[in-house]
């Protein structure tokens, strides 16, 4: 996706879903607003409010409290283009490796490697983290987020109660005098 982005200037809404799941909750735990401000800068039909909205709700920072909904670096794109051809037109590094390994290219062994012209770590890069390890450790770190988030509502609703129950009655209103006692 990145090297279509840098490339193009546009990638598509899922590829940028799929981004932006990787960098922020899904896998790297950084910030929603360091990969908008890139975006930002990248996209040919960038657009500040959508952009950043994008953003935040796929990093679960706001209004999308759906967080054990993960995007997998792998299964999703598995699952959309069995055959590779996105990743072989925009990581020609790759374009050689049987479909079954095209998008976990660590899984293959030396010989399969070595007929595809591919070096980890030399031709392209070793996984940084291992997504299904991580995204649980994240998934883990947004529930008690979310957990701590309600606890707090729960005990500001109840201290709020406990204030309007505790406080003495407001002052009552004076009657209205009526418009013919005003007259007299």
């Amino acid at each position: 996706c990145m090297a279509q982005l840098r490339t193009e200037g546009w990638i598509h809404h899922l590829g940028r879903h799929a981004v932006a799941c990787f960098l922020t909750r899904g896998d790297l735990w950084q910030s929603w607003e360091v990969g908008a401000e890139f975006f930002e800068g990248e996209l040919l039909d960038a657009d500040y409010a959508l952009n950043n909205f994008n953003w935040l709700w796929l990093s679960c920072s706001g209004f999308f409290y759906q967080y054990f909904r993960c995007y997998s670096p792998v299964a999703f794109q598995k699952k959309n283009d069995p055959n590779g051809n996105y990743v072989r037109k925009w990581v020609p590094e790759l374009a050689e490796l049987p479909a079954k390994y095209i998008y976990e290219p660590w899984t293959a062994n030396v010989s399969i490697l070595k007929k595809a012209g591919v070096k980890l770590g030399v031709d392209y890069p070793r996984p940084i983290v291992d997504h299904s390890v991580i995204s649980k450790e994240n998934m883990s770190k947004m529930k008690d987020a979310y957990d701590r988030h309600k606890d707090a509502e729960a005990a500001a609703k109840k201290s709020k109660g406990k204030q309007t129950s505790d406080a003495s009655e407001p002052p009552k209103k004076k009657a209205k005098k009526s418009v013919q006692s005003k007259l007299k």
